[in-house]
């Protein structure tokens, strides 16, 4: 379980390293865009090489097919909530002051929303002995784009630089302990299960979290 903590920490670690980017160097819009992009590309690969590939291994099409729909239609649903709780620029580097008004939980909950899924298959992983490096990898890369273009808009919003970084430290901790629940909560679960598991991240982890 410590190592599931271990490696939670590690896969969320670059929400601070986004923002520090964000904060420090003030990337423009066009390098903003193009780590963007990038991170979009990263989820591409792992959804495809990563999450439905395994997911054949273990479970039918039946199976698959429900898990991605359930992923796709829970992020699609609290996509909508988050933005009608004042969260629809949490994602924006040109927000501006139209971000003043997104509430801290709103962000902390739609980050979250983005975040845990991912964190469950790391868990799941480990669990399997697959030591997941290539996901992990995959998950600390399009992390950092999100902190980037969240972080830039909080700014340019009027945030402070403390009450930034005490969110991601927030959404940091509730990915590693989701790690944990992957690992944890799932020793005893069947292949189809897993298999849902994993397809459910791969429709949830769409290319659109990081391009709306």
């Amino acid at each position: 379980m410590l190592e599931a903590l271990l490696w939670g920490i590690v896969s969320a670690s670059s929400l601070l390293v986004g923002c520090c980017i964000a904060l420090w160097f003030k990337p423009s819009q066009r390098v903003t865009g193009l780590v963007m992009a990038f991170g979009a590309g990263v989820l591409i690969s792992a959804v495809a090489y990563e999450l439905v590939l395994d997911a054949v291994d273990d479970g039918s099409p039946t199976t698959i097919a429900a898990g991605i729909f359930a992923g796709a239609l829970t992020f699609f649903i609290g996509d909508a909530i988050i933005d009608r709780a004042g969260g629809e620029k949490r994602k924006h580097s040109s927000a501006g002051k139209a971000a003043a008004g997104a509430g801290a939980l709103a962000i902390v909950l739609g980050t979250a929303l983005d975040g845990v899924p991912e964190s469950i298959v790391l868990g799941l992983d480990l669990l399997e002995g697959q030591e997941g490096g290539s996901f992990l990898a995959a998950v600390f890369l399009s992390n950092v784009p999100e902190a980037l273009a969240a972080s830039t808009g909080l700014n340019a919003s009027g945030w402070s630089t403390g009450r930034i970084f005490g969110i991601w430290g927030v959404v940091m901790v509730v990915s590693a302990l989701s790690v944990c629940l992957g690992y944890g909560a799932f020793s005893d679960a069947s292949g189809g299960t897993i298999a849902f598991v994993l397809a459910f991240a791969a429709g949830r982890s769409s290319p659109c979290s990081l391009t709306r």
